[in-house]
């Protein structure tokens, strides 16, 4: 479960909010790109990168000398925020109209991870995630590479899930508009490889 707080706590449709890692994760796993916000010289920041999932915590990396590795292993608290569309919701008023989605917050502190091994079992895991036996085939990353890159990690604690599914919840007197309702979905696949 997460760590559901006063900051973490979803308020607005709050029947629509989860703090079970079972929502969770297939979030994370099926999105592998996130929103990373700090603060820094008391200005938000967000940087939308790729980030994984490894059992009970998320990954990213970059390169070791960026403004967001250094901001983000200065101790300061993170936020991760994932969303997916999946549908319009179509209602008869303007007022109705919606969208059906998954999101998630995570709330947490970044560390580096600096154990050569680690990373490379870090980074075998997200090759696997998008097709797995590929880390057989590939080029491992070399030392000059490993030393470029820092690796971090943030353990999932605190945080809140919201999906929103179904259709419109129109008002009972605009039933009778002659306009139709209901969900117009984002149908979304991975196609054929393109090999170059």
């Amino acid at each position: 479960m997460l760590q559901k707080t006063p900051q973490s706590e979803v308020k607005r449709s709050a029947n629509r909010a989860s703090y079970r890692t079972e929502d969770l994760y297939p979030i994370i796993d099926d999105l592998k790109m996130a929103h990373i916000c700090f603060t820094q010289d008391e200005s938000p920041m967000s940087i939308p990168m790729l980030c994984w999932r490894v059992d009970n915590a998320i990954y990213i990396h970059g390169s070791r000398g960026s403004r967001l590795i250094k901001q983000l292993t200065n101790g300061n608290k993170s936020c991760v925020s994932f969303a997916e569309l999946n549908s319009w919701v179509m209602a008869k008023s303007a007022f109705h109209h919606s969208a059906n989605y998954r999101s998630a917050v995570l709330f947490g502190h970044f560390k580096a991870i600096d154990n050569d091994e680690l990373q490379l079992t870090i980074y075998k895991h997200f090759v696997e995630q998008l097709e797995v036996g590929r880390w057989e085939h590939i080029r491992l990353p070399n030392d000059k590479e490993i030393k470029a890159t820092q690796l971090l990690q943030m353990e999932i604690n605190e945080g809140a899930v919201k999906i929103r599914t179904g259709g419109p919840i129109d008002d009972p007197n605009d039933l009778s508009l002659p306009v139709w309702a209901g969900e117009l979905p984002l149908i979304k696949h991975w196609g054929d490889k393109i090999v170059y």
